[in-house]
């Protein structure tokens, strides 16, 4: 027999149709009473902290503000934070860990679309689909079947971190006969072999990951560590005609060497996240016509959104049926994690 739980929202109110639509909500319902407060965005406002007094478990996402402290002094019940989006660095204080308050995270559901997003990025790099679509645009057609330096066949991708994304894009290509390269000082060798079938994965060192690479993509955590991460010296090891793919986070890579790189046409780049987010208006990221800028999209949007929902009522029910959580984060992850 499931325990009944209440349950509180904490994320900005026009997400949660799209988080939590009826029939999620409907699931959710039948195992917590719901505080369905869609003032949550500010645990401070009166009828929130009213209903943290009797709240045991908090289903965050975006938007929601810090768990600190003080919120934790107004939920004395809260066994629970379950997150629906993916890292909960920003979110979480270690009050919460201290108080021996599970935490989960949908980071492994969101990781899913991010991969998706970077494969396809990855394969139409090798087609140089963005560059020549630009100069199909200003000089019009002629066939490039024939074109020097395209084409998937044969070609080496380096993976820059083996997180849950990079693992997820690692197993993908694998099936495209790419030769692949990963580079995190976390793992092993024979993890590495471990990450596809047939352990055709090569571990190797960030600088000849980018010396041997045609495509390189970022999945490392933004850590004090990796902050420009890839800076000019590192960019300036790519060969001629490397495409660079990031879709974890903008700081990893030194724009101004980025910029540097892609505006001599040396190479190309394929960005979901940039540093600063957004770009202002005309910066030359925005401009060139050897890299494609996207609005942070590769995470879960749209239609991927109720995913999330759906790996938070889940974690809720195993919780009220007495099983361990499916997305559990500990305080010590934080230092080596998104």
């Amino acid at each position: 027999m499931s325990e009944k739980l209440t349950a509180m929202i904490a994320m900005r109110p026009d997400l949660v149709a799209s988080v939590l639509p009826e029939p999620l909500m409907a699931r959710l319902s039948a195992t917590a009473r719901v505080e369905r407060v869609l003032a949550a965005t500010d645990f401070a406002e009166p009828e929130v902290l009213h209903a943290l007094a009797g709240t045991d478990v908090l289903i965050t996402g975006w938007g929601c503000p810090v768990v600190e402290d003080w919120v934790l002094d107004a939920a004395p019940n809260l066994r629970a934070v379950v997150h629906a989006a993916g890292t909960v660095k920003e979110l979480i204080s270690p009050a919460v860990w201290d108080r021996g308050i599970l935490v989960s995270s949908a980071a492994a559901v969101n990781a899913l679309p991010v991969a998706q997003y970077t494969v396809s990025a990855v394969l139409l790099a090798g087609k140089r689909a963005f560059r020549l679509a630009n100069e199909y645009t200003a000089t019009g057609f002629r066939d490039y079947s024939v074109q020097p330096d395209t084409g998937n066949h044969g070609r080496t991708v380096g993976v820059v971190g083996a997180s849950r994304t990079g693992r997820l894009v690692l197993s993908t290509l694998a099936g495209h006969g790419f030769r692949l390269l990963v580079s995190d000082p976390t793992i092993t060798a024979a993890q590495a072999d471990a990450l596809v079938p047939g352990g055709r994965v090569e571990l190797v060192e960030l600088d000849d990951l980018l010396m041997r690479s045609d495509v390189v993509t970022v999945h490392a955590p933004l850590l004090p560590g990796t902050r420009g991460l890839l800076d000019a010296r590192r960019l300036a090891l790519l060969p001629d005609r490397a495409v660079l793919v990031n879709t974890a986070r903008g700081a990893l890579i030194d724009t101004g060497a980025l910029v540097a790189e892609c505006a001599s046409g040396r190479i190309d780049a394929v960005l979901d996240v940039t540093d600063p987010e957004p770009l202002p208006h005309g910066h030359p990221l925005l401009t060139l016509p050897n890299v494609l800028v996207t609005p942070h999209v590769a995470g879960a949007m749209g239609s991927e959104v109720s995913r999330l929902g759906e790996f938070a009522v889940a974690e809720v029910e195993r919780l009220a049926a007495g099983l361990p959580l499916l997305g559990p984060v500990a305080a010590e992850e934080l230092a080596t994690t998104a």
